[in-house]
């Protein structure tokens, strides 16, 4: 267990301290730039080919379309996926505190953002910059009364749910309540999930186990995520990349 809270591989790299901070420059520096953390490009690229010609033509309807960020940090994955951000440009527009204040790009369709993670200060960050619409602020994996209403009725109410390297953190349990409070919803629905390697393996067998029980398998595509730190490289001798596995589901019916 971390200071802040979250569960993590003691295998993996811990950055609490990144992921508390009050701005995103940290994270851009210590994470993207030294690690290379390139992942995003190909979350973009999965749910382009797999997902955004169905939100498009979602998107010309009344409403926007509701998108949940989970376990979100400062949202680099939904300005990546509805911004259509790139890597590069997500490192550009948090080159410094003040370039940092806005999204440097908008939305690429109508939606409404709700981003939820354990970070007050991300999700403040998220708010003020226009990442996110709606924010709560939970530890999923013990969340108040509250807090557990407020996250299981955004993700029943989600069309599109993007959890990008953030499993890892979460208890079997906790992502058997999310996936179910997601597949009740109505209407239909995607959701892009990560699963990382070579860290917790056992428990992403379990992850997947949940979300194809559950929802029905749409595609996949696998990528880098990131350079692994010198604790990582040391703990797992002769791999230098983290991998993904990027999935795509949907509801089924």
């Amino acid at each position: 267990m971390s200071d802040s809270g979250v569960k993590t591989d003691e295998k993996k790299q811990h950055f609490d301290d990144i992921y508390v901070a009050e701005s995103p420059v940290p994270f851009k520096e210590r994470i993207m730039d030294e690690l290379q953390y390139v992942s995003d490009d190909f979350n973009r690229l999965t749910f382009d080919r797999l997902i955004l010609p169905w939100v498009q033509q979602r998107a010309a309807g009344a409403s926007p379309v509701e998108v949940v960020d989970l376990a979100a940090c400062f949202g680099n994955t939904t300005m990546a996926t509805v911004n259509g951000m790139s890597y590069d440009a997500i490192r550009a527009n948090w080159q410094d505190e003040n370039s940092a204040k806005q999204v440097a790009s908008d939305r690429r369709f109508p939606a409404h953002v709700t981003g939820i993670d354990i970070s007050a200060n991300a999700m403040a960050y998220g708010a003020s910059a226009g990442v996110f619409d709606d924010t709560i602020v939970s530890d999923l994996n013990q969340p108040d009364a509250s807090a557990r209403q407020a996250v299981d009725q955004a993700m029943a109410n989600a069309e599109v749910v993007i959890s990008t390297a953030s499993l890892v953190y979460l208890d079997s349990s906790t992502v058997e309540w999310l996936v179910d409070a997601f597949a009740r919803g109505s209407g239909e629905g995607y959701m892009l999930v990560n699963f990382l390697n070579p860290f917790a393996l056992e428990k992403a067998d379990e992850a997947k186990q949940a979300l194809l029980s559950r929802l029905e398998f749409v595609g996949s595509m696998a990528s880098r995520h990131r350079l692994m730190s010198s604790v990582e490289r040391a703990n797992y001798p002769g791999e230098e990349w983290a991998m993904l596995e990027i999935w795509v589901l949907r509801r089924r019916g």
